[in-house]
C-alpha cells in the first residue's frame, strides 16, 4: 500500500500540532520547559534538548483564533496599559488565566530572552521570570545607529552567547556539546536557506506565493528553524511553489489574475486575517513580499560563535532608518511592486516610526504609490475594516493611474523610435 505524500500545508498543520502537544507532555513529564523570544539564538537550546515554546506564536495563534480579549482584559487588570504590545498583554494574562480554547502551553521553568527583536521583550520576559520566580536568561543585542553592524555590538553579543551558555550548564545540570550545537546550526542554516528560497519565488510573475500563506508558515519557522522537520517542510515548500511558477500558475487555487504585487510592510492583524486577505483578493492584489522573510535568513559558519552573534545583531529590527529604506526599496525593485501597503501596528512602535520616512523615500525615489492604515496584531479593538478597505481602494486607484501613465510613456517611446 503505497504511502499519500503530504502537502507542505498538511505537514505544516501536523508540525505545529506536535510541537504544542510535546512541550504539555513534555511538562507533565516533569521536563523543564523554556519560553523564549522568537528570533532568539535558539541553537542554543535545541543543543542542550531544552522544550522551548515561543510566547509571540502563542499569542499570534490565540489572536487568529479571536481568544484575545480575555487575556488583554486579565493583563490590563493587572495594571499593564493599553499601549502595551498586546502580544505581551496576551501573554501576561495567558500566565494568569493558564487556559485557552484556541491553543494551550505549559507553564515555564526558564524564560531565554534576546532583545534583538524590541525593547518591550526586555520588562515583559522579566516580569513573567518574576512572577514565576524562576531564572532569566537575558541577551542584550544593542541597536545599530550606523549603516553596518559594529564590530563592537558583536562582540558585546558573542560575550553574551558565552554566558548564555554557561547558565544553561547551570541550569540543566550538563555541559554544551559543542558538537551538537554545531549540528543544530548547520540545520537551522539549511532551514533558513530553504524559508528563504521559498518566499524568493514570489519574484516571478505572477507570484506562485500568496503573502497570507507566507504569514501562516512563519510560525514554523520560529520553532522548528533548528530541527529536521523545518528544513523539510521549506524543502517541500520551495518544491511546490517552483512547480507553480514553472507552470505560471499564480497565487490563487480560483485562478484569479494578480493584477497589482504589494509589499505589505508590518506584521498580520490576526483577529482579522479574513477580512485583510479578502479585501486584496478582491481587487486582484497579491501581497509577493514583506520585510519578514529577511527576519529568519540567518546564516552563519556554523560553530563559528562570532559569526552568529553578527547575524542576530543584523536582523532588520537592529538596523538604522537608512538601511531600512534601502532595503524596502530593493524589496519593491526586486519583487516588481506596484504598491506598498503599511500597517501601523499599534504593537510595535519602533517599527511604526520608520515607516513614514521611508514612505517619502519611496515616493521620491521609486515613484511607487503606497497608504498607511492603522491595526494592531492582536488586539481587535485597534482595526477598522472599513478604513482598512477605503485605504486599499485608493491604494489600487493609484497603482491603476500608474500602470496606465507607464503604458502612455511606453506608447510615446515606441512611436518615437519609429
Amino acid at each position: 500500500m503505497s504511502e499519500t505524500k503530504l502537502t507542505s500545508k498538511e505537514l505544516l498543520s501536523q508540525l505545529l500540532q506536535a510541537h504544542y502537544a510535546e512541550a504539555i507532555t513534555a511538562k507533565a513529564e516533569g521536563k523543564p520547559v523554556v519560553w523564549s523570544t522568537s528570533i532568539a539564538p535558539q541553537e542554543l537550546l535545541e543543543a542542550m534538548d531544552l522544550t522551548v515554546v515561543y510566547p509571540e506564536n502563542h499569542a499570534a495563534a490565540v489572536g487568529a483564533r479571536k481568544d484575545a480579549p480575555q487575556f488583554i482584559s486579565s493583563a490590563e487588570t493587572d495594571g499593564y496599559s493599553v499601549d502595551i504590545c498586546s502580544y505581551a498583554r496576551v501573554n501576561m494574562g495567558y500566565a494568569n488565566l493558564q487556559f485557552s480554547e484556541a491553543e494551550n502551553i505549559p507553564m515555564p521553568d526558564l524564560i531565554y530572552c534576546c532583545s534583538n527583536i524590541c525593547c518591550t521583550v526586555i520588562k515583559w520576559y522579566e516580569n513573567i521570570a518574576k512572577k514565576f520566580n524562576i531564572p532569566l536568561i537575558m541577551i542584550d543585542a544593542p541597536f545599530n545607529p550606523s549603516y553596518e553592524v559594529t564590530e563592537d555590538n558583536v562582540i558585546f553579543v558573542e560575550g553574551q552567547l558565552k554566558d548564555a551558555i554557561a547558565k544553561l550548564e547551570d541550569f540543566t545540570g550538563r555541559k554544551m556539546d559543542y558538537d551538537r550545537l554545531k549540528d543544530v546550526m548547520e540545520i537551522s542554516n539549511e532551514t533558513a536557506t530553504w524559508w528563504k528560497k521559498a518566499t524568493d519565488l514570489a519574484v516571478n510573475v505572477p507570484s506562485p506565493l500568496n503573502g497570507f500563506d507566507m504569514f501562516n508558515y512563519m510560525a514554523t519557522i520560529v520553532c522548528l528553524r533548528g530541527r529536521k522537520a523545518g528544513t523539510q517542510l521549506f524543502k517541500l515548500w520551495y518544491e511546490e511553489l517552483k512547480e507553480k511558477a514553472d507552470g505560471s500558475i499564480g497565487p490563487w487555487k480560483d485562478g484569479a489574475e494578480e493584477k497589482y504585487r504589494i509589499i505589505w510592510d508590518g506584521i498580520a492583524c490576526w483577529p482579522y486575517l479574513g477580512p485583510t486577505y479578502k479585501i486584496l483578493k478582491k481587487n486582484g492584489v497579491n501581497m509577493v513580499t514583506s520585510t519578514y522573510p529577511e527576519s529568519w535568513t540567518i546564516l552563519y559558519e556554523p560553530g563559528d560563535l562570532r559569526d552568529m552573534a553578527r547575524a542576530y545583531d543584523s536582523i532588520y529590527t537592529q538596523r538604522n532608518i537608512d538601511y531600512a529604506a534601502d532595503r524596502l526599496l530593493n524589496l519593491a525593485t526586486t519583487f516588481q511592486i506596484d504598491g506598498v501597503l503599511f500597517h501601523s501596528n499599534r504593537s510595535c512602535k519602533g517599527m511604526d516610526f520608520k515607516q513614514f520616512e521611508i514612505q517619502r523615500r519611496l515616493t521620491r525615489e521609486l515613484g511607487i504609490p503606497s497608504v498607511i492604515f492603522d491595526g494592531d496584531q492582536t488586539d481587535p479593538n485597534i482595526f477598522s475594516e472599513a478604513q482598512y478597505e477605503t485605504r486599499v481602494q485608493a491604494l489600487v486607484e493609484m497603482m491603476a493611474e500608474n500602470k496606465k501613465r507607464k503604458e502612455r510613456e511606453f506608447d510615446e517611446s515606441s512611436r518615437t523610435s519609429y
